[in-house]
């Protein structure tokens, strides 16, 4: 069976709609969905049995709103700002994070300095959210015993936070360091009403693990 330039056309459109659905990124998505209606557009109004107007009318509809979307995203982050340090973890841990997302991320954390010797999380002990250290070097301990040592850019009480539970190692700083941290029951909730942002995260849990592993 042979296929038609029109064909092809139609088999285009059809393809760019599925691509848009395995992008991340939110403008392209809506990009691609609107090469796809227009070229729609373009196979239903060519069709040898004449143009279908209803399908026609509805994918410029479908265009249309695509297009106003996109503007408001535009908009939405030339509004978003980071200081140097929030840009500099959108850039390395986060960068799988829209900048809409990584803003509400960063929204519900806090940026906390620690002093050499001063304890992040004690084995056997509930801890509360997650942490991220920012610069510094942290000492983990398991029954007394050092297994590791982590630097910037590493999570810490991940496990728990995963799994819940205590903690299961000590770890503590062996110089000044300046972490961020998150209410574990916040970001739950955070993460749960964006599903995307839970996709990154786990992303960037992948990664943390790789590093310790590693190292």
């Amino acid at each position: 069976m042979s296929l038609t330039f029109l064909d092809v056309v139609g088999h285009t459109s059809f393809l760019l709609t599925a691509l848009s659905f395995y992008v991340r990124d939110m403008i392209v998505l809506r990009c691609l969905a609107i090469v796809s209606g227009v070229v729609g557009v373009a196979y239903n109004y060519w069709l040898p049995a004449g143009p279908l107007w209803l399908v026609i009318f509805w994918l410029t509809v479908f265009v249309l709103i695509n297009l106003v979307r996109i503007v408001g995203i535009v908009l939405d982050r030339r509004s978003i700002a980071f200081n140097e340090e929030e840009a500099e973890l959108h850039e390395t841990v986060f960068q799988n994070f829209s900048p809409v997302e990584f803003r509400k991320l960063m929204r519900i954390g806090d940026w906390r300095n620690a002093e050499q010797g001063e304890q992040l999380t004690v084995q056997g002990s509930i801890v509360g959210g997650l942490n991220l250290l920012f610069n510094g070097e942290v000492r983990v301990e398991r029954d007394g015993e050092e297994v590791g040592r982590a630097r910037d850019g590493a999570m810490i009480g991940e496990i728990s936070f995963i799994q819940g539970g205590a903690a299961t190692a000590t770890v503590s700083a062996t110089k000044p360091c300046r972490y961020i941290a998150w209410s574990g029951d916040e970001l739950r909730k955070l993460l749960h009403r964006n599903p995307s942002m839970d996709v990154a995260m786990k992303h960037v849990f992948s990664v943390d693990l790789m590093r310790k592993l590693t190292v």
